[in-house]
């Protein structure tokens, strides 16, 4: 796994397919927005640019993944209430993450994100985890998501957050 050095691109990047997706989508899409590590301003993170989107109803598929799909997006997740889709363009990947604009996990992200933006000492600890877990070998990119588990549940906490 490739841990990179923050790209001051990775925004216009993000900007580019927030726009895109709001032409695709219309009001359909309740809320774009920039999440991941990608969205940190100094953060280390995989060059991929990851999107959360508030469709109000996720698993009506007709509703909105046909126009997705006709863009270039490939369906890779189906959870109740969440679609994880990806666009592979060379160079600009991105993860699409589709819930409801309420939805728990699309508050958690905002948190995290939210602190990470305001707090140097998170972000800096958030980063030598993200760089000491990526040294290892993951049989599976989701083992790297729950080591970090426990730091996030941390960071979280100083967020304010409560489940």
């Amino acid at each position: 796994m490739t841990i990179v050095d923050y790209d001051p691109a990775w925004p216009a990047r993000y900007e580019r397919r927030a726009a895109e997706l709001r032409a695709i989508l219309g009001e359909r899409a309740r809320l774009i927005e920039h999440i991941g590590s990608t969205s940190v301003p100094g953060l280390p993170a995989k060059p991929i640019i990851d999107i959360v989107v508030g469709i109000d109803d996720p698993d009506d598929e007709p509703a909105y993944l046909p126009d997705l799909e006709a863009a270039g997006y490939d369906l890779r997740v189906r959870e109740p209430e969440h679609r994880c889709l990806r666009i592979e363009e060379p160079g600009e990947p991105v993860n699409l993450h589709c819930y409801p604009p309420d939805h728990v996990e699309v508050r958690r992200y905002l948190a995290f994100r939210d602190r990470l933006r305001a707090s140097e000492s998170d972000r800096d600890l958030y980063a030598a985890t993200k760089r000491e877990l990526a040294q290892r070998e993951w049989r599976d990119i989701n083992y790297y998501a729950e080591a970090k588990g426990p730091v996030i549940g941390e960071i979280l906490t100083r967020a304010g957050w409560r489940d």
